[in-house]
């Protein structure tokens, strides 16, 4: 049994918390699954928002944390108790109170027939966390990247930056959000306290709850990261042009392209994601031609703009979702790396003479990105860079990696809270 729970217990944020640390971190779960099971889904909404946040705060420290424990304990418990102490402890660490922590942790254990003899143990292990752990939380450093994700960036970066990376993603990001219309980027901003960056977005440091904040029911805005928000913002104005949206979902930069006033199509294999697209679209009041596909299924279509987000590791939304490196290994890539060159190949026919082919993937690894593009060019004559992209007063020099596109990591924006990992490259049609 990975999880402590009797029949008689009272489900709350703290017990799911748990719940869900240990199916991510024994089971290799994503959060994403784990929110749509019936024991997450029975907590009023305030509850959940909790116990999603709770664990995976948790899973930023996870390292932290354990050294902590690790010092007050001779041997580690089974892991049904381990995932409790690991949640009481980051609470204690980051200044919650002790006296609540620690008795529900304690009562929580002594209900589970198997493990009650260990709430003592608990009880002397969480009084000291909660004496001595604050002050060792400060100057342990962060928690690092799997092995299968550092040692390639190490070498793509460095380690300077690997551990500037990290340090960004050990602490909970804000919120971006992408106006409806980008003049009333500021506006909003002063709004909800936020400011504007990277032309357009706003960003909000302590946003609560996504639902409740202004302007959310009237579709003034959507969430999406300043750093993902970017490739689209950089092709400027789109009024009257044909735009198709490839691996599309969950929308954001669909969105964007109806803002910018293209006429969009937009095409994604999964018909869950696609759902949250049209709820998007209806809450926005955006129209786009939604298409649930493989996109290797349109053809004979072209397009003036040929957007293609492609499926990738992922490993540049970690700072986002610390529970990517417990339901990855690495291994699969070099079957992703394959897909995205195909996917590319196959993109470039839909794109019309002169016209404009947008490649990106939230992902850290050149691998996914610089590699592709270069690749591609070489095999695809009819194609070159758009240098455009490249004059924007938005981008900075340093991210211009190779002139082969816009290299953005984690460590970029640091004092404002930093930035998922992605890569933009546009091209051409010569």
């Amino acid at each position: 049994q990975a999880v402590v729970k009797t029949k008689t217990q009272t489900l709350n944020a703290r017990i799911v918390a748990v719940q869900l640390l240990s199916k991510i971190t024994l089971d290799g779960k994503l959060m994403a699954e784990l929110t749509k099971l019936p024991d997450f889904k029975a907590l009023p909404a305030a509850d959940r928002a909790r116990a999603q946040r709770l664990a995976l705060d948790t899973l930023r420290g996870l390292e932290r944390i354990d050294r902590i424990l690790d010092k007050f304990m001779s041997k580690k418990p089974p892991d049904p108790i381990w995932n409790i102490l690991r949640v009481a402890s980051y609470e204690l660490c980051t200044g919650a109170a002790a006296h609540g922590v620690v008795n529900e942790a304690v009562n929580t254990i002594a209900k589970d027939r198997k493990f009650s003899k260990m709430k003592g143990l608990a009880n002397a292990v969480l009084r000291k966390v909660a004496t001595q752990g604050p002050e060792q939380w400060a100057i342990l450093r962060p928690s690092r990247l799997p092995r299968w994700l550092r040692d390639p960036l190490k070498e793509a970066y460095g380690a300077e930056v690997v551990s500037a990376i990290e340090k960004v993603q050990a602490n909970l990001p804000p919120v971006d959000l992408t106006p409806k219309s980008e003049a009333s980027a500021q506006e909003l901003a002063d709004t909800l306290g936020g400011e504007v960056l990277l032309g357009g977005s706003v960003r909000v440091q302590s946003a609560g709850q996504i639902s409740k904040l202004a302007g959310f029911e009237q579709g003034d805005w959507w969430v999406q990261d300043a750093a993902a928000a970017l490739a689209v913002r950089l092709l400027g104005g789109l009024e009257g042009k044909t735009a198709l949206d490839l691996c599309a979902a969950p929308g954001g930069k669909t969105l964007q392209l109806c803002s910018a006033g293209a006429e969009v199509t937009a095409v994604d294999v999964s018909e869950h994601r696609l759902k949250r697209l049209n709820e998007n679209l209806e809450r926005v009041n955006f129209e786009a031609e939604i298409i649930c596909a493989d996109a290797f299924s349109v053809s004979d279509r072209d397009f003036d703009i040929v957007l293609l987000d492609a499926p990738c590791s992922a490993t540049g939304t970690m700072r986002r979702h610390p529970d990517l490196p417990y339901a990855k290994t690495g291994d699969g890539f070099r079957e992703l790396f394959s897909l995205q060159a195909d996917l590319l190949d196959h993109a470039s026919t839909l794109v019309k003479p002169d016209g404009q082919f947008l490649y990106c993937t939230c992902s850290l690894l050149p691998d996914e990105g610089e590699a592709q593009i270069e690749a591609f060019l070489k095999r695809n004559t009819a194609f070159e860079l758009d240098p455009r992209i490249f004059d924007n007063p938005i981008v900075r020099p340093e991210w211009i990696e190779d002139n082969l596109g816009i290299r953005l990591r984690p460590d970029f924006l640091l004092d404002a809270g930093g930035m998922d990992g992605f890569f933009i490259s546009l091209l051409s049609r010569k």
